[in-house]
Order: C-alpha cells, then structure tokens, then sequence
C-alpha cells in the first residue's frame, strides 16, 4: 500500500489509536467478523486524555484517505488517517474535538487520481435525503423496556406459534394532511401504528426496508446505508422507541434486509475506493440488469464480514425478531435475468452461484448461532430446495420461504369468474401437493398491488358484493391454509386502489360498511388463527393437514381438516367458490357428537349475506368421503366455514 501517507503508517502515528486487535484483523480476512460495526465506522473516544472520534475504514487499494465534514470546512488535507501496517486495507486515525451530530464524509484519492467523497459504510445514522452525508451518533444507550418480550422470546420456539404479519411501508402508512402530507415519524407510528395492529391481532410486523436509501421511490430496496435506520422519519433512537413500543404491546418485528444488491450512487459503495471493492469487476457477476444496481461479491471475506456484521448489528442494537431476506433468487443463481453468454458458469460449468449459497449458509448459521429464539425467511421464487432446512441438512438454513406458488395459483383462481373456477380448481389445490417440502409463509405482499396490478379488491371478479365476497372468501382460505401468513397494509379493509408510496392509505374507506366488514373479518381471522390450536401448532407438518374433499369441481367447493398435536382438537374448514347456495351438503366427519359453525365469512358482520349454520350440527353415522361419520350443511355463496367439535368423541369411532 502506498500513497501520500505510506511514509508515515497509523503506527507510528504519534496520535496513535485503535479499535482493532490482531484477532480483529484475522477474522476480518477470513470474513468471520460478525461484530465489524464494532470496530469501523465512527466511534467516539477518548485518547491520551482527549475526547474525540476514532475513524476506521477499508479502503485497500486508495491512495489516501482523510475524513471531511462541516468541522474542517470539508478540507481534505485537515484530518488524515493513517493505513494499517499489517495489509488490512484499514485506513484509521483519532481525532479530538470531533462529537456527536458531526457530518462526514472519506475523502478517498484513487491510484489514478480522481478524489471521491464516500459516505460511511457503517455510519449508524445518516443525512436525510437527497443530502448525503454520515452523521457522528451513537446507538448505545437507548433504556429499553421490553425485557419482559425478550425473555418469551427465548422461552418460545417460533415455528410452534401463531405468526400473522403485517407489511408496512412507513413512509405511507399513514400522512398528515394538514402537515403537507408528511409521514408519521418514529415516534408517532409508536403510538398509532401499534395501537392498531394491536386492535388487528397480528402477532407481528414487517417493514420494508428501513435501512437508509437515497432513492425513496426504491421503498428501500435500493439501499445504501446497511447500518442506519432511514433519517426521514427520525434518530436512530426513535426507530429503536418504535421498536419497543411494539415489543411492549405483543407485537415482533421483522425487517426487509437486502443483501442482493445495491445501488451505484457516488455517495455509496460502488467503487468505493476506485475499484470494485464491494461488487465483482465484471459486470456479467457484479451488475444486476432488472435492477441497475450491483451485486455484492460474496466470494470476497471482507465482503462477507460487513454483511453478516449488518444482519447482527440489526439484532445487537434494535431487538429485532427477525430478518426478512429480499430476492434471493437473484443470490443463488448466475444466469438470473440474463440471457445466454451473459453470464459466468461456476467452476463446475453450472448456473447456481456457489460464492452466493455459501454466504447465505453462514449468513443463517450466524444468525442462529447467536440468536436461536429469532427466525429468517426468505423471498425465494423457485424450486430451490431445502431453502428452510437446516445447513447441516444440506439446506440454505431460513427458518421460512415465502410460499410464491400459492400466491401466484390463489390469486390466478380468484380472479376468474365462478363460472370458470370449475374448470381450474388444481389452481386452488396444488399448493397443497408441496406445502410440507418447506416451511412456508403465505404473502400477499406490496409486490401484489403495484405496476399496474390494482388492489387486491379491484382484481376480484364481479359487482361490489361479489369482488367483496371474493376478498373475504380469499383470506379465509389463506388463514386456514398451512403455513405462516402475511398481509400488505391496506389489504385489510380492502383497499380500492393500487398502492402509491407517495400518498397515506385510503383510511376514508372505512366510513363504508363493506370496507369496515374487512377489516372486522381480518380481526376475527388473526383471534382465531392465534387462539385455535389447529390452525398453527403443526403448521409446517403433513400431521396437521388432512383433505376432506377436492374433487368437488362441479360445485367449486373443497373441504379439508386442520388438526394439532391433540387427536380431536382440529378445525374443518369448506370452501364455497360460487355465489350460488349450497343447501343440504353432506360433508364427512371425523367423529361424531356435535359441530358447530365457528366462524362465517358470509357472516352479516363481515358484510355478507348472512347464510349461516345456526346452532349445533349433529353427526350422523352416515359414511362420507372416507369418514364414518357426516353431517349436512348450508353452504353460503362465496364464502368459507370453520366447524369445530364441541361435544367429546366417543372413543373408537375416529376414521384416522
């Protein structure tokens, strides 16, 4: 390494300081750090009696590196730092008189010449945008007050509970008109964000990327700062209230982490001390063509320390529940959106990226090394298998997949007019052929109602009450269905037109009864989901699903069971995909005694018609669909029902 300051290396520096050990510096080169946030980035200290900032970053192949800021009048030449004399790449050096609410930047001179001004990779807090520098700041010392959440956390194994999500993008959740339609901040969502999803019944929320992103029209995906929750809605300190108000109601919280790529912003990591440092050189690797951004190289330790470190510190510093992991797909696959001869093959002549697969590996033993009460899941679109399966199982290790088959075949079915459905109805079944190969999460998503796709309402075939019944019907099926659920704000009062990430969600909807009938629906749903043992105790095992029925294609229903861990504790759940009425259905039942309708979807409440089952459904010993026992039904139009036994079995009479 050599450059304007090689003469006079940081250790003969006579403000010598350091945060970095030797064993610091090996686990960085065999990309094992796990805590790097700890030691680059901006730290205040005090040296030889001095208070001040210590400043580390890697930057290997730079020329020189000093820090700038509103401090030194963004002067280059004022506050050097020093390259480490054991070829780390680190560049470091102690500064007094430097505090909290600083703004810097790296001045970094490039071997050829040019001077780039880079924001801090691990800066915890950074300039509201289009502004771009890092911000000086401290994330200890926050008084959390959720250690009551944290000890359940650890006390409860995740994929035995109820997990029902709700998807929020902050920054249009919800406005204030009156404010020139500014979001909420920090710490005003702590307050009507958590009320509300507590009113909901969701077990927990997921926000879309929250770490900082200079493009807000990215929703964050397009991220550059993988340490700094966005400034646009407040400090890193009120993100971290947010989080802990929501802790304080019950609530987790799962956050969009975007390791797949980033954006090429002069400001960001992208060449980021004159050479490809974070992303490959060649671009059939290292640029991602759907996106315009670049691809991190996982092959690359240094690489892989600051990644799985930015996992962590999210976990460290902010209690999250769990990490939501974006576009994996474009991780594990090298010819992903491109066509032939614009790609590389790995060295055995294949296509899946084997760099990637590997960091994803080490990505989920890390995080469950550390945290074995949190879970990851992962947005994976293809048959990739044993995404959900542990390492040392040969699999990626995420604790969930998003199940993209069922949300693709579901919606594909609900679209088409009833008088069709007959003739498609492996679209509403399938799932259920490989619901068990994964632990699967069901998502109707953000990706669901933008680029033209409409609401999930407006894509319901039908007038008002039918595209209404149709939604209600939907989401019956989806909290019935095995497998962990989520749901994109809005969804849940039946939001009429597609999302814009620059306006508040259409809360006025709610003045009207069918929007109200949603949302009361979406109430009842998640009370039952996380009350009824059935719908979630073995929601990732073949034990806790039985088909009842899924010929019937001719009256478009189909009738299936959900069962626990208990032998006669389950709900059985039909489905009737046509408006028209289906009086005297016999259905089989595992059991005799008495049934009873628990919940409706037609139910007048949700704003359906009101055919319901009243009272108690006695069993009759009449043989149907493999039972020995069968009781008679009114289907209602468009609708599904939960039954539930509420009379003891007799014993030897279960079909099982």
């Amino acid at each position: 390494m050599s450059g304007d300051t090689s003469s006079k290396s940081v250790a003969q520096h006579t403000a010598f300081y350091s945060l970095f050990t030797d064993f610091d510096i090996y686990l960085l080169k065999a990309g094992r750090h796990y805590r790097l946030y700890e030691k680059l980035g901006a730290h205040q200290a005090t040296h030889q009696g001095k208070t001040g900032t210590y400043f580390a970053v890697w930057a290997p192949n730079a020329k020189s590196v000093s820090v700038i800021g509103n401090f030194n009048g963004w002067q280059k030449q004022q506050h050097i730092l020093y390259p480490r004399w054991d070829e780390s790449g680190i560049w470091e050096g102690f500064h007094e008189n430097i505090t909290t609410g600083e703004l810097y930047k790296y001045a970094i001179l490039t071997q050829d010449g040019q001077w780039l001004e880079k924001a801090d990779p691990f800066a915890f807090y950074c300039e509201t945008p289009p502004r771009t520098a890092s911000i000086i700041w401290p994330v200890d010392g926050y008084k959390w007050n959720d250690e009551d959440w944290m000890n359940r956390r650890k006390e409860k194994k995740w994929h035995k509970q109820p997990v029902s999500v709700y998807e929020v993008h902050l920054g249009s959740w919800r406005r204030v008109p009156a404010e020139g339609n500014r979001p909420l901040t920090y710490r005003e969502l702590a307050i009507e964000l958590v009320n509300y999803v507590k009113e909901m019944g969701f077990t927990h929320v997921e926000f879309m990327p929250v770490m900082e992103h200079p493009f807000y029209g990215s929703w964050g995906y397009q991220t550059t700062g993988y340490y700094a929750p966005t400034s646009r809605y407040g400090s890193p300190q009120d993100f971290m209230h947010l989080i802990d108000s929501l802790h304080q109601a019950g609530i987790g919280v799962i956050l969009d982490w975007v390791p797949s790529h980033y954006p090429g912003d002069e400001h960001g990591l992208f060449r980021f001390d004159g050479t490809h440092l974070y992303e490959h050189a060649d671009p059939r690797k290292g640029f991602h063509p759907d996106w315009k951004s670049y691809i991190f190289n996982y092959g690359r330790n240094e690489v892989r320390s600051f990644l799985i470190s930015s996992a962590l510190f999210w976990l460290d510093k902010y209690h999250v529940d769990a990490l939501r992991v974006d576009a994996v797909a474009s991780m594990l696959y090298l010819d992903y959106s491109r066509k032939e001869g614009e790609w590389i093959p790995n060295w055995y002549g294949g296509r899946e990226n084997l760099e990637a697969i590997s960091f994803l590996k080490e990505f989920n033993e890390a995080v469950y090394g550390q945290y074995p009460d949190v879970f990851t899941v992962a947005e994976e679109s293809t048959a990739w298998p044993g995404v959900s399966k542990p390492t040392y199982q040969g699999g990626l290790g995420f604790g969930q997949k998003w199940m993209m088959g069922w949300m693709h075949d579901t919606l594909q079915y609900f679209k088409r007019d009833p008088i069709y459905r007959s003739y498609h109805q492996d679209e509403i079944t399938f799932s259920l052929v490989y619901a068990f190969t994964e632990n699967f999460m069901l998502p109707l998503s953000h990706d669901e109602v933008v680029y033209g796709k409409g609401s999930l309402l407006s894509r319901m075939p039908g007038d008002e009450w039918r595209k209404f019944a149709n939604l209600r019907l939907l989401f019956a099926y989806m909290f019935s269905h095995p497998g962990t659920k989520l749901l994109f704000m809005g969804g849940e009062f039946a939001q009429s037109a597609e999302w814009n990430h620059d306006q508040s969600l259409d809360w006025h909807l709610l003045q009207w009864d069918y929007h109200q009938g949603i949302q009361r629906l979406i109430v009842e749903l998640n009370r039952l989901y996380r009350s009824e043992r059935a719908l979630f105790i073995c929601q990732f095992e073949p034990a806790g699903f039985e088909w009842v029925d899924y010929s019937d294609r001719q009256n478009c229903v189909i009738a299936y069971r959900r069962k626990s861990d208990q032998p006669n504790e389950l709900i059985q759940v039909i489905c009737n995909f046509t408006p028209e009425v289906r009086y005297s259905y016999r259905i089989g039942v595992p059991f005799n005694g008495q049934w009873q309708e628990v919940f409706n979807s037609d139910d007048k409440i949700y704003g359906g018609s009101g055919v319901r089952n009243e009272g108690r459904l006695i069993a009759e010993e009449i043989p149907c669909h493999g039972s020995a026992y069968s009781i008679t039904l009114t289907l209602p139009p468009l609708a599904a029902i939960y039954l539930k036994n509420i009379q003891e079995p007799e014993t030897g009479h279960n079909s099982n």
